[in-house]
């Protein structure tokens, strides 16, 4: 298994440096000038020229590329346009809201999904396996920004019992971060936990006719045991697949929760990048958001060898 991570990581490389000059090129045919942005409508032809000429953008595309992409293979994303500091520190310093509101969601998508699919698939074609459908359903369908308007709306405005938004530090509040993160962690919770408990329930249908599992039933075995040790531990799988995939989504940035709820996240800040033409932010966040991604999946095929010994790593062409 050694052998394979390291094969894996080896392989982050072109991926990265793929995902790199994608991210080049899309910020450099997007519409708007982040120098006019800058400086505003009403600057002069001269002094847009003079910025220019200072960031390094009136050269032509292919060696603004070439040194762009010699900074990156050193970690040197440049600096930002309009905040003044390097696009790492940039990123760094809004991931800790990011990372803590990604963890309470998929905490509460695994805690509500799972068991959801399983009672759904023990209990096929009955009433509680169709509302396990509907529930889920609503997960998946329901848009993000409408239902964290609802709780902020009832849960913040009616009630009064979290904040509507804004975000304080743990450095600064500590435990009491939390409470600005408990409504958009629901918000994603439920998001999650509908595409969680159908993927868990088609799995466990799967499983459920196969031949060890009638095997297990006919030698008296307690249904519960059936299901937990027989059943649960080989559908999980594709199971683990979807929620390590969601988690990657989540750690790069809920850009819509984020926005509306005011959390100070990597979305947040990539949609405001985005929107002021900040091309090193933008590049820097498409190249974070593709390491997550590639170190997720990663994290998933390792983890199948714990869920079930079967699952072995070949060492030539690293495979699964």
């Amino acid at each position: 298994m050694f052998n394979y991570i390291i094969k894996r990581l080896i392989f982050l490389i072109p991926v990265v440096i793929i995902v790199a000059i994608v991210a080049f090129l899309i910020t450099h045919v997007i519409p708007g000038d982040p120098v006019r942005v800058m400086l505003g409508n009403f600057a002069s032809e001269d002094q847009v020229m003079q910025l220019k000429s200072q960031l390094g953008m009136n050269k032509p595309l292919h060696l603004q590329f070439m040194q762009w992409i010699t900074r990156i293979v050193k970690g040197d994303f440049g600096k930002s346009l309009f905040l003044n500091i390097p696009v790492t520190e940039a990123i760094l310093s809004r991931i800790e809201p990011t990372f803590i509101l990604a963890i309470i969601g998929e905490i509460l998508g695994i805690g509500i999904g799972v068991p959801m699919g399983v009672i759904a698939a023990v209990n096929h074609k009955s009433w509680i396996d169709q509302l396990s459908i509907t529930v889920s359903l609503a997960g998946v369908s329901i848009p993000s920004f409408w239902l964290s308007l609802m709780l902020i709306l009832v849960f913040g405005v009616k009630l009064r019992w979290f904040p509507v938004c804004g975000y304080e530090p743990l450095a600064k509040a500590g435990l009491g971060s939390i409470k600005y993160l408990i409504l958009p962690g629901v918000t994603l919770g439920f998001m999650q936990s509908g595409l969680i408990a159908r993927m868990t329930r088609s799995a466990m249908l799967d499983v459920l006719k196969q031949d060890y599992i009638r095997t297990a039933r006919n030698k008296g075995l307690a249904e519960r045991v059936v299901i937990a040790r027989h059943a649960m531990k080989n559908a999980l799988i594709p199971v683990v697949t979807v929620i390590g995939l969601n988690l990657a989504v989540l750690l790069g940035g809920t850009w819509i929760v984020e926005t509306v709820f005011n959390i100070p996240g990597t979305g947040s800040l990539a949609i405001n990048a985005i929107m002021k033409r900040d091309l090193p932010v933008i590049q820097g966040c498409m190249i974070f958001i593709a390491i997550l991604y590639v170190l997720m999946n990663l994290f998933v095929d390792i983890s199948y060898a714990f869920i079930n010994p079967k699952v072995r790593y070949k060492n030539k062409g690293g495979g699964a």
